[in-house]
């Protein structure tokens, strides 16, 4: 199937359900990304900053471009004139240095709060209690440029489909507890990150808003 063909099945899967398609285009190149483009396809996520950095330019304005990789602070400073999203927040000092580049752009940038969700030692992210920490700070509650609008999770890599659930299941009760607790007036807190191309559709079930699929669309990785 094209690229073309694929995001068309893709969204009318997604048609009836709360779910919108990131289109992860790391490793492929730009001539792809704008044939994604030509499909329809506007949110675009990357793992790696230079890599999103070097196509931001290659492609129109109105892509959404999303970042779903591990964020190192002193990168920050390559995306934060364009980035729409950082769906991987960890830590406070991830959004102090968000905001600080965001202020110096006098634009707003939105996030994701990441947790660790699966079995797997080598997927990183939040617990609960860690993330309450982060809501619960002054300098949290100082921010001006960062907005917050839901969390992102990464399941493990099984065919244990019921496990797997189980993961996005928690997930989902994650957001529900930080929607009512801390989020109750902001109708901007909506988004739940969860499910990649081996896994979107057990994601879906469990409520996701975003998922992010790219060996599904693009074929396997260079």
């Amino acid at each position: 199937m094209s690229i073309a063909s694929t995001i068309a099945a893709l969204e009318a899967e997604l048609a009836g359900t709360a779910a919108k398609l990131v289109v992860v285009t790391k490793t492929h190149p730009v001539e792809r990304l704008r044939e994604a483009y030509a499909a329809g396809a506007r949110r675009f996520g990357e793992n790696r900053v230079q890599e999103m950095a070097a196509k931001q330019p290659e492609l129109p304005a109105d892509v959404e471009w999303h970042q779903i990789g591990q964020l190192q602070t002193n990168k920050v400073k390559y995306l934060a004139a364009f980035v729409h999203t950082v769906q991987s927040i960890d830590s406070l000092r991830l959004l102090l240095e968000l905001e600080k580049h965001a202020a110096r752009h006098q634009r707003t940038i939105y996030g994701l709060l990441q947790f660790h969700i699966a079995q797997e030692e080598t997927k990183t992210g939040l617990s609960l209690a860690e993330a309450e920490a982060i809501l619960q700070s002054a300098e949290y509650q100082s921010l001006r440029h960062v907005r917050l609008t839901g969390v992102m999770g990464i399941a493990t890599h099984s065919p244990d489909a019921e496990a797997v659930r189980a993961e996005f299941r928690q997930l989902r009760q994650h957001f529900e507890f930080l929607k009512a607790t801390y989020f109750a007036q902001e109708e901007s807190f909506r988004e739940i990150s969860m499910g990649m191309s081996a896994d979107y559709a057990l994601a879906i079930a469990e409520g996701s808003t975003l998922i992010r699929v790219g060996s599904a669309i693009f074929g396997s990785r260079a």
